[in-house]
């Protein structure tokens, strides 16, 4: 009578393959998958904070009198509620000339669709491209985001009884 003997090398060398197989679906597979994500909810973190720092630099330019501390105000706003970013891109933006990138507020003027009224507007940029989150995705963004990202806010002013 023969007896035949298991081949439990063939099956322990299978087991070995399924978790190489594993290993470098993991890697080239659901890693970039995941930096990918990261980076985009960072993306759209930035366009809130931009967000609100316009909006906060637009509400500071309306507490204040004169045209030049309203424009220092709204950039002072604006500035603090977006130092994370600045930090991170190691800028730091003079609100002495609050006309210049990645703060720019604009001298007052009379307002779009009410030109009896004065308005200042509140623009603040990132740019992704030159300061990216994440090594490498500056370019692999960049075919969809060819422009620093922006937020602009207006103030309507008021100008105390006229």
């Amino acid at each position: 009578m023969k007896t035949t003997v298991p081949r439990t090398g063939t099956r322990r060398r299978q087991r070995g393959i399924a978790t190489l197989e594993f290993a470098l679906i993991l890697l080239f597979g659901l890693l970039p998958l995941l930096l990918v994500m990261y980076s985009g909810v960072m993306i759209m973190a930035v366009q809130q904070t931009l967000s609100a720092a316009s909006a906060e630099g637009a509400r500071a330019a309306f507490r204040h009198a004169t045209p030049t501390e309203r424009r220092t105000a709204a950039c002072l706003a604006a500035r603090r509620s977006m130092q994370w970013l600045l930090t991170y891109a190691k800028q730091t933006p003079s609100c002495t000339t609050p006309g210049a990138a990645p703060i720019n507020v604009s001298a007052p003027a009379p307002c779009a669709d009410l030109p009896s009224a004065q308005c200042i507007s509140v623009q603040v940029s990132y740019d992704y491209r030159t300061h990216p989150f994440l090594p490498g995705t500056g370019r692999v963004y960049g075919w969809v985001m060819r422009t620093p990202l922006r937020s602009t806010a207006v103030s309507q002013l008021d100008l105390g009884g006229n």
